[in-house]
């Protein structure tokens, strides 16, 4: 009986584990991209090994993202929330162990001694009492793994912590690469539009020739001021573009933007980056930082249930202490003067009226909605790569469209005009046709822009640079 309390009081100490055995959930989505296998390229990169200065050429864009990395303002706060959680860990985790405090006391005082009741005596007593001690206050005996998963679960927040803030850097990365690729977008439409309006003011004063000299009718003198007007309408909706995206800039990177800032590449220039590999979607349970603190959160959900579950069991706390105590001081540390005291607290809940079944379903509920949102962040990330492959090939497609049907509409302009001057045909089929080419210009520029914008998709869907860091 005596060697069985020993045994028993030693697995009670190593304590039990009530919270559910984290298992990754299964795959939501399909192991392979739609029409993944005709667009990978041999040569292709892992996203995720790629360091975004080897992705993005332009080396203008390269001074933008790394002023973004240093100095955002959110960037920052990320950085910080970190320090946060570590901090929160380290003090949960020191409740496992028992925290040890040294004091030491010392007394002297004078009692009067009087000879009858209210009666203050003529003597009196001087005492004096000195301790010293070693103390350990209300330690945990975790029984029943309360304290552990506690510590498991800020650990987790942690974790989770240090994945969203690399998931922000990485979106910070792409934010920045938007805006920079609608301020390039925005220079090239102002360059076209700006020449534009410059040809059609000079179409305007040939017109007004044209009518003084009664060559012309008024309609084809303001059907020219009408075409002239369209192209600075549009510009001046360009221009305010131009300068809503430098406005974004400098809040992404921190502040005013360097200078002098190196030459930039234009948009046809940075439409051919580094060929990319999309691999299988189980790579993204690895790669996407999003999906990482998704599955940390999932396991802090888990460690709350054991955490919930413990309640229903006593808690059991040690209080102990062990010093010296004496009336004089040069003898204080001697075995004589030792004292010292040990005992249990128990707290053993009977009638909560349903508060630990309520947290207990509260914990429950909220691993379901951890499990949830893990499944949908990978189904969202899948659906991520799943549109910028289908992007890379339609988009290259639509461009080179684009492209054949501008130079189309630019021989018809050309053939437009000098049906006109011949007088085989009115203005106003010069007017429909430069104003079809001036909207397909426009057009041309937006769509090769948006496949340069859906490479730089691409590239963080699949959790470009991440494994660099």
């Amino acid at each position: 009986m005596h060697k069985f309390i020993p045994c028993v009081l030693t697995l009670a100490l190593a304590g039990c584990q009530l919270a559910p055995e984290y298992q990754r959930p299964d795959s939501p989505v399909l192991e392979s991209y739609p029409d993944a296998e005709s667009l990978t390229d041999e040569r292709g990169f892992v996203a995720a090994e790629l360091p975004w200065q080897d992705f993005f050429a332009d080396p203008q864009l390269q001074v933008l993202i790394g002023q973004a990395l240093e100095n955002n303002r959110d960037l920052q706060a990320a950085v910080y929330r970190i320090e946060e959680t570590r901090g929160l860990y380290r003090v949960q985790n020191a409740e496992r162990f028992p925290s040890l405090g040294i004091g030491a006391d010392a007394t002297r005082g004078r009692f009067n001694q009087g000879t009858a009741a209210g009666v203050a005596g003529r003597g009196g007593s001087i005492s004096e009492t000195y301790s010293v001690s070693a103390t350990v206050s209300a330690f945990e005996l975790d029984f029943w793994g309360r304290v552990a998963n506690l510590s498991t679960a800020a650990r987790a927040e942690y974790f989770a912590s240090i994945e969203a803030q690399r998931a922000f850097r990485l979106s910070l990365i792409r934010d920045v690469a938007t805006t920079y690729l609608g301020l390039r977008e925005a220079v090239e439409r102002i360059a076209l539009a700006e020449a534009t309006v410059i040809s059609r003011r000079e179409g305007l004063r040939i017109a007004k020739v044209r009518l003084d000299a009664g060559i012309t009718s008024a309609l084809d003198f303001n059907q020219a001021e009408a075409l002239l007007t369209q192209a600075e309408t549009q510009l001046a909706s360009i221009m305010l573009a131009r300068a809503e995206n430098q406005n974004l800039l400098a809040v992404l990177t921190g502040g005013v933007v360097a200078e002098p800032m190196p030459e930039p590449l234009s948009l046809e220039q940075q439409s051919s980056p580094p060929a990319l590999d999309a691999g299988l979607s189980s790579s993204l349970l690895v790669n996407r930082p999003d999906i990482l603190a998704a599955e940390q959160r999932l396991i802090a959900a888990k460690a709350n249930i054991g955490i919930a579950r413990a309640a229903f069991f006593p808690q059991v706390s040690l209080i102990g202490s062990f010093g010296y105590a004496s009336s004089e001081l040069d003898n204080l540390i001697s075995s004589s003067n030792e004292t010292w005291s040990i005992g249990p607290s128990i707290t053993l809940p009977i009638f909560d009226f349903g508060r630990n079944r309520g947290n207990l379903t509260v914990a429950q509920a909220r691993d379901n909605i951890a499990i949830a949102e893990y499944e949908r962040t990978i189904q969202t990330a899948f659906n991520e790569v799943a549109d910028a492959l289908a992007g890379r090939r339609y988009l290259a497609e639509q461009v080179d469209a684009q492209r054949r049907n501008t130079e189309t509409l630019q021989r018809v302009v050309n053939l437009a005009r000098k049906r006109y001057q011949e007088g085989v045909v009115n203005y106003i089929e010069v007017l429909d046709a430069e104003r079809s080419l001036f909207d397909a210009e426009q057009a041309f520029i937006q769509t090769r822009r948006a496949e340069v914008q859906n490479l730089v998709d691409l590239y963080v869907a699949l959790g470009g640079g991440t494994l660099e860091q």
